[in-house]
């Protein structure tokens, strides 16, 4: 006779988790951290998003498979500042390349090449785009990096299943609990009201 604990789990049975709870299916979990629903597609996403934002919501995302196109506007975002990580990056490698030359071929290393100038700016143009364009890639990769908040090993929504999808061909809207205004059952109510689906509520650990 087998023990009990050694019996396999049943892969056709719900594996209960306690910090996604379907709403009406039970308790909220202990910490919320946001409302959840799924969108049938990108349109009716952005029909969505344009009456959470009419609704003056704060601490809201969309997440899709891809771009929608004019869903950053409807939502109101800011500029991102990647591009001023690119500028910052592009800028420095000019300035700090042209005086690293300057200053090794002019003043600390200077070399009579056939009776050329020291100082040549048609010679450093190439070493000065090249540090350019380097510095230029690698702080847009840093910018990107830390705005996104990255590297990050966990997220709270990657406890639910359906939302692993979200890469692949669902569309959904989170409205999460860090604005001082939130409401539970206001966000529960208004997701159904603009066509959400599965709605869900999203806890994280304490």
């Amino acid at each position: 006779m087998n023990h009990p604990l050694s019996k396999k789990p049943n892969p056709e049975l719900p594996m209960s988790n306690p910090l996604v709870v379907p709403v009406g299916a039970g308790p909220s979990p202990k910490k919320l951290y946001a409302v959840a629903a799924e969108f049938a597609g990108p349109k009716e996403l952005y029909a969505a998003a344009e009456k959470v934002t009419a609704r003056g919501i704060q601490g809201w995302d969309c997440y899709s498979p891809y771009y929608i196109h004019g869903l950053d506007k409807v939502m109101k975002q800011p500029k991102s500042l990647v591009g001023l990580f690119t500028f910052v990056g592009g800028l420095s490698g000019l300035v700090g390349g042209f005086l690293l030359i300057t200053i090794t071929s002019v003043y600390v290393y200077p070399i009579d090449t056939q009776g050329k100038p020291y100082f040549s700016l048609q010679a450093f143009v190439p070493i000065l785009d090249l540090l350019m364009i380097i510095l230029s890639a690698i702080m847009s990769i840093v910018g990107m990096t830390v705005l996104c908040g990255l590297p990050r090993l966990h997220h709270p929504l990657w406890e639910w299943d359906l939302f692993l999808r979200a890469t692949h061909d669902k569309f959904f809207i989170v409205i999460e609990a860090n604005d001082a205004r939130f409401n539970e059952k206001t966000s529960i109510d208004l997701l159904k009201e603009i066509g959400g689906t599965n709605l869900t509520l999203i806890g994280e650990e304490e």
